[in-house]
């Protein structure tokens, strides 16, 4: 009959893992909160320009027909939406500073190149902060 081996995990194997498991979180958190706060193409809205159309929505409503009423609506809801987005910019400072005290080793183990940093939308002057430079 053959005996079963059970396998060990060293403490060093522990802590790499663990290690990895950190980078890959804060990478994650990073390259998320990027994502959120991309610019939209187009042409770049401010909260005066928005209040300004709601203000407008709300006059063109007492003449409006239904289906343009349910149109106007339905901006004044987006608009809304995107007031609050613009009023309430995310700070992303704390997760770019976690991301760029892991970013090279993590860059390092899984073979990430500059290329593909700054294609994902990483800057470069992060990426310069990181210790990752365009021969990494």
């Amino acid at each position: 009959m053959a005996t079963k081996k059970t396998r060990t995990i060293t403490s060093e194997h522990k802590a790499a893992i663990a290690a990895g498991r950190t980078e890959g979180r804060a990478v994650k958190h990073y390259l998320e909160a990027l994502e959120r706060n991309r610019p939209k193409r187009g042409r770049k809205r401010t909260p005066e320009s928005v209040n300004k159309r709601l203000t407008a929505i709300d006059t063109q409503l007492t003449d409006a027909d239904v289906v343009t009423r349910l149109n106007l609506i339905q901006e004044r809801l987006d608009l809304l939406a995107e007031l609050e987005r613009l009023e309430s910019q995310e700070d992303i400072s704390a997760a770019e500073a976690e991301f760029v005290q892991v970013a090279a080793a993590y860059s390092s183990r899984k073979g990430i190149s500059y290329g593909a940093w700054r294609e994902v939308g990483v800057p470069a002057a992060v990426l310069k902060a990181a210790g990752i430079s365009r021969g990494s």
